[in-house]
């Protein structure tokens, strides 16, 4: 734990210790908000936690690694049951994810079933856990990290597969939770400048305005939830993308998710 306790609002984001999940926590944290960091990395949690926390930011580390149904659980009672000296929380920023490379069939059994808990069972199981207590309060949201991904039908890993669910089971969230004060929203960026290609082994392809800077998604988003947006995406170009991915034949599409790059991952 680092920073002072305060009546600030509380923010829980998974995969903090990089990424989008460091940006997120950095701009809640300027808008006011304590954070909850969530990730596997500790040496990075406790980094980012002091680096927030010398703010003025109470920011707690708790390390857990989400394809671990024993390790998520602990977070499920973070948002669930907070202990007399916790916060609510205030705002789920559900951020943790990876896609695996290589093809379905040729990739371990075991390595989809575990990028299935991390990106789909535990979003599901984290918005359950933080959503009643949300609602009983009258105030609080959720925002899930879908992808452009899900909107295009790709090769390779179920990752676009389960960015498709994100944004659906999102934006039914969103009309569940319609006059309780609550809010739900999916964010569905496209590529990004993170560390996300690099792990699967990948070199950034495409021309450069098809790659948005993490702090512009970011603050797109938080943009957008606070207009109670059911749906975030970041960047002009990811929108036309969006847009033509509901309008245009099927055949049309697979043509867009080839040349976009968006058929594999």
């Amino acid at each position: 734990m680092t920073g002072a306790s305060s009546s600030r609002p509380t923010a829980l984001v998974t995969g903090a210790s990089s990424g989008l999940g460091t940006e997120f926590a950095v701009q809640l944290a300027d808008q006011g908000y304590d954070v909850v960091l969530v990730a596997r990395d500790e040496v990075r949690l406790r980094a980012l936690a002091d680096r927030l926390g010398a703010r003025g930011t109470r920011a707690d580390v708790l390390v857990a690694d989400l394809a671990d149904p024993a390790a998520r659980a602990r977070v499920e009672r973070r948002l669930a049951e907070p202990a007399v000296d916790e916060a609510p929380v205030d705002l789920l920023v559900n951020n943790a994810g990876y896609a695996t490379a290589g093809e379905f069939v040729g990739t371990d059994p075991a390595v989809l079933a575990a990028n299935h808990e991390v990106n789909v069972t535990s979003v599901l199981l984290l918005c359950r856990a933080a959503l009643p207590g949300m609602i009983e309060r009258g105030r609080g949201g959720v925002i899930n990290l879908s992808s452009v991904a899900g909107f295009l039908p790709g090769r390779g890993s179920v990752y676009g597969a389960g960015k498709a669910y994100l944004t659906q089971l999102s934006q039914n969230l969103f009309m569940s939770v319609a006059g309780t004060g609550v809010h739900v929203m999916a964010l569905c960026p496209g590529y990004t400048k993170t560390e996300f290609h690099a792990r699967l082994g990948q070199e950034r392809s495409g021309p450069g305005f098809l790659w948005l800077e993490a702090d512009r998604v970011v603050a797109d988003a938080l943009e957008d939830f606070a207009k109670r947006r059911a749906l975030s995406v970041p960047g002009a170009v990811y929108k036309a993308i969006v847009t033509v991915s509901r309008l245009a034949p099927l055949r049309i599409v697979q043509v867009l998710a080839r040349r976009s790059g968006s058929g594999r991952g």
